[in-house]
C-alpha cells in the first residue's frame, strides 16, 4: 500500500479486502489516491491468474491522460484567456455534446482519419452482436463515430498550464465516452451469471476466467475500447493543437505524453503471465512518462516510472477525490469555486461545483506518498479549465 489505511474510507477498505480474497487473485496494490469504486476501488492495481474482473477497469475503458509541451513560454500567453477557452469549447464538445459526423480534425489530418476508419471498421464485429441499446436500435455506430474526439462530463477536462520548466503545456483527460461505458456495464452483467461467480462477497467482483468465449468475448471489446479511447483523445488533442496554432501564431508542439489509467495489461511477475487490472493507476516502468493529475484548480505532475516491480510498476491515475460529488455539492457552491480557482480561466458555476478542488486530496501529498514508484519531471500549474 502507498496509502495510509487511516486514510482510507471503510468501503474502499472492504472492497480491497474482498478483492484480495478472490481465488484468482495474485496480488492487489493501493495507489495514494485510493477512493470507493464501483466494485473495485479507484486507485488499485490488480493481478489476477487466467482471470479478470470487468469492475476492475471500470466502466470508462481506456480512460487516461494525454500531454504535450509547447514551445511557449507563459508570459507570450496573453492575458485575458477567455477568448482561447470559448474557443477549445467550440471545436472539442463538452458534457453530452457530439459532433454532428466525423470530426473536422479527422478530415484534415491522414494519420488520425486512417485510424478512425481502422477502429470503426472494427466497431462492426460488436454492433453486429447487438451488445447495446443503440445497437439493437442501429444507432451504435452513429453514436460512437460522432462522439470520437469529445470531451464528455465529470472529471474530464482539458487543460492549458504553465509549467515549472517555463513552457506551456496542453493537457487532456478523457476516455471511451457513451460507448465504452455500455460495453463494460453489457460484460459486467454477463459476468456475474457465471456459475463460478456465485457466493461472491460482491456480485461487482465478478470475473471472467481465461479459455471461455465470455473471456474472450470481454477482451476483444476492451482491447477496442482502449484503442477508441486513445483515438480520442489524440482526436481533442490535434483539435485544441490546431486552435492554438490558430490564435498563437509561431507556437509548435513535442511528442505527446500518452498513459492510459483504466486499463489491461498482460504481464509477468513472478514468473508468472498475469491480467493486471489499473483502474485509477498508471503504468509506471522504468522509463515511462506519464501524467498526474490533481483538480481543475490546482494543475498536474509530469513523471518518469521507476519501474518499482513491488507496486506492479505502477503509479497513481491523479490526486482521487476525497469525498463524493453528492457530498460537494450538498458543502460547497458556486462561489467557493470561483474563490479554489481564482486567477484560472474555467467555469465557475454550480455545474460544476462537484469538480471543486476541495473535493480532491492534495496532488502534491499524493506524489510525495509515491516517490519510490516515479521521479517528477514537471510541476504544472493550470492557466485554463475546459470541463464538459
Amino acid at each position: 500500500m502507498w496509502a495510509h489505511e487511516a486514510d482510507i474510507e471503510e468501503g474502499a477498505q472492504r472492497q480491497l479486502r474482498n478483492t484480495a480474497n478472490l481465488p484468482w487473485t495474485h496480488g492487489v496494490r493501493v495507489m495514494p489516491d485510493v477512493h470507493y469504486g464501483l466494485g473495485a476501488t479507484v486507485g488499485s492495481v490488480i493481478a489476477m491468474h487466467q482471470a479478470v474482473a470487468p469492475a476492475a477497469v471500470g466502466v470508462d475503458i481506456g480512460c487516461g491522460m494525454t500531454a504535450v509541451r509547447t514551445n511557449l513560454r507563459p508570459d507570450q500567453l496573453p492575458d485575458d484567456l477567455a477568448a482561447l477557452r470559448h474557443g477549445i469549447e467550440a471545436v472539442v464538445p463538452v458534457g453530452f455534446a457530439s459532433h454532428g459526423d466525423e470530426p473536422s480534425t479527422v478530415r484534415t489530418h491522414a494519420d488520425l482519419g486512417r485510424r478512425y476508419r481502422a477502429v470503426m471498421d472494427g466497431f462492426d464485429a460488436l454492433e453486429a452482436r447487438h451488445l447495446t441499446k443503440a445497437a439493437a436500435s442501429g444507432q451504435a455506430t452513429h453514436k460512437a463515430m460522432t462522439q470520437v474526439g469529445t470531451l464528455g462530463g465529470g472529471n474530464h477536462f482539458v487543460e492549458l498550464c504553465a509549467g515549472d520548466d517555463d513552457r506551456v503545456w496542453v493537457t487532456l483527460h478523457s476516455g471511451s465516452r457513451g460507448t465504452g461505458n455500455q460495453l463494460a456495464q453489457v460484460h459486467m452483467g454477463v459476468a456475474q451469471k457465471q456459475e463460478h461467480n456465485v457466493g461472491l462477497p460482491d456480485r461487482d467482483l465478478a470475473v471472467f476466467l481465461a479459455g471461455t468465449p465470455e473471456m474472450d468475448a470481454y477482451l476483444h471489446d476492451l482491447w477496442w475500447a482502449q484503442a477508441y479511447a486513445l483515438l480520442n483523445r489524440d482526436v481533442m488533442l490535434q483539435a485544441v493543437c490546431d486552435e492554438l496554432a490558430l490564435r498563437l501564431p509561431g507556437v509548435s508542439f513535442e511528442d505527446p505524453i500518452r498513459c492510459h489509467h483504466n486499463y489491461v495489461a498482460v504481464e509477468t511477475y513472478d514468473d508468472t503471465e498475469l491480467n493486471v487490472t489499473r483502474k485509477g493507476a498508471i503504468r509506471a516502468g522504468l522509463g515511462d512518462l506519464g501524467v498526474i493529475p490533481g483538480s481543475m484548480g490546482t494543475g498536474s505532475y509530469i513523471v518518469r516510472g521507476l519501474g518499482n516491480p513491488a507496486s506492479y510498476q505502477s503509479a497513481s491515475h491523479g490526486a482521487g477525490r476525497r469525498m463524493s460529488r453528492n457530498a460537494a455539492r450538498r458543502q460547497f457552491t458556486a462561489e467557493d469555486l470561483a474563490a479554489q480557482t481564482q486567477g484560472i480561466e474555467c467555469r465557475k458555476d454550480a455545474g460544476v461545483v462537484d469538480e471543486i478542488p476541495a473535493a480532491y486530496k492534495d496532488i502534491d501529498s499524493v506524489i510525495d506518498a509515491q516517490r519510490d514508484l516515479v521521479d517528477v519531471v514537471a510541476r504544472l500549474q493550470t492557466l485554463l479549465c475546459v470541463k464538459g
